[in-house]
């Protein structure tokens, strides 16, 4: 072997060690006052979370807390452990009650108040929370890692391929990160993919994606199909993930159907049973107008499904007649914290609710003056009643009157 090569590698070993470091629980010093040695955490996904260690301290231990967290979250549990004759504490957290999103990291740490009244705090620990259950697999390109765990390499293969594709295909639309990392966990079923959301706090079964983490799961089984499913479900979810770090926290203030639209417009293989949805609540007259899909979707399966058929079309309608120019200008608007109905009016000049409108007129062909007509007619027959009324005795009055003049003479 060369002198090169045999470098390289010691280069190699080198880094992957420095890389392990931070992961290394063995030992967490407290600044002139605990030490934390042995630190182990035992996940059984969507059930407990076990903590353990052992703690020592210069003097004797009156209590111990244990406290964690997601990292991305604010609110930090709090745990009174018991301590050890040896200084071993342990807890186990019911994970099934207040829930942590599925391959998120969480953070711990002890507090220790000694025997002289003065409480210190050991370094943070952060582990994954995976799901568990499940022997994944995994292969990486770039910034882009494939889990699964039913098919072979070629499976892998298959999906790091159409993941790479779909994160090219958005980028006309939508600026892409190549540089944090973004991993896509595939399930060979709908029935797991829906377990480990429910068991995360998640309802929607379809696919999910965490854009904070960097997160995509779907639900694909190996097989003829599984192709045209990576591309169709990869993108659509990946666009949530590349919309997040193009916005970054004004991300939670784009509407629903901004972001949802914008995701299914991205898909390769639009779902055509969308136009059907669309079509039959046009001419029942039950499409959802958009102001009602700002801030979330209906819960029920139905209007659900027509509120991502809508929002697809909508999206779509609006790219085409103001260009990819105007969907950044729409998401800026509301970046900058115009309501849902004004955002549309100082980005594209007109208001949300006419936006709609145009939309209904343009691409449903529907007679929106004929349809509003009959959403007024009972408000029109109300009217008339009130006017008809008053008149019709006015004129009665005014008969009277004239026959009475009559009479007289």
């Amino acid at each position: 072997m060369s002198h090169p090569r045999k470098l390289i590698l010691r280069i190699v070993a080198i880094l992957l060690m420095v890389a392990f470091i931070p992961l290394d629980t063995h030992q967490a010093r407290a600044q002139n006052g605990i030490v934390v040695e042995n630190a182990t955490v035992a996940v059984d996904f969507g059930s407990t979370i076990t903590f353990a260690a052992r703690i020592k301290a210069p003097i004797a231990i009156k209590q111990v807390s244990l406290l964690f967290r997601g990292v991305n979250e604010e609110v930090t549990r709090v745990e009174t452990v018991q301590v050890g004759a040896d200084g071993s504490v342990s807890f186990t957290y019911d994970a099934s009650l207040n829930v942590f999103p599925p391959f998120s990291w969480i953070v711990f740490w002890f507090q220790a108040t000694l025997e002289d009244n003065q409480t210190y705090t050991s370094s943070p620990i952060t582990f994954p929370y995976d799901d568990n259950r499940f022997p994944w697999r995994s292969v990486t390109q770039a910034n882009v890692t494939v889990h699964w765990y039913a098919g072979d390499d070629s499976f892998g293969a298959a999906a790091l391929d159409a993941a790479g594709a779909g994160m090219l295909g958005m980028n006309e639309f939508i600026p892409i990160s190549l540089t944090e990392s973004v991993n896509i966990y595939i399930y060979s079923n709908i029935t797991d993919l829906q377990n480990t959301l429910t068991l995360g706090g998640e309802e929607w079964v379809g696919g999910h994606a965490n854009p904070e983490l960097g997160i995509v799961l779907v639900a694909i089984a190996p097989g003829p199909t599984q192709t045209i499913e990576m591309e169709t479900k990869f993108r659509m979810n990946l666009t949530h993930v590349m919309m997040y770090r193009s916005l970054g926290k004004t991300y939670a203030a784009q509407p629903v159907w901004l972001l949802e639209g914008a995701a299914t417009m991205m898909e390769l293989y639009p779902n055509p049973d969308y136009k059907n949805a669309l079509d039959i609540a046009s001419q029942s007259n039950s499409l959802i107008s958009f102001d009602k899909l700002c801030d979330s979707f209906p819960a029920d399966a139905g209007n659900a499904y027509l509120a991502y058929a809508q929002s697809q079309s909508f999206v779509t309608y609006i790219r085409e007649t103001y260009g990819t120019s105007g969907l950044a200008r729409l998401t800026k608007a509301y970046s900058d914290g115009f309501s849902c109905e004004l955002g549309a009016n100082n980005a594209l000049g007109t208001p949300l609710s006419q936006l709609d409108a145009r939309w209904r007129e343009s691409v449903l062909g529907q007679n929106v003056t004929g349809v509003a007509a009959r959403n007024l007619s009972p408000f029109i027959l109300l009217m008339i009643l009130v006017l008809v009324v008053p008149m019709w005795g006015a004129i009665d009055m005014l008969r009277q009157r004239r026959k009475s003049a009559a009479q007289s003479k």
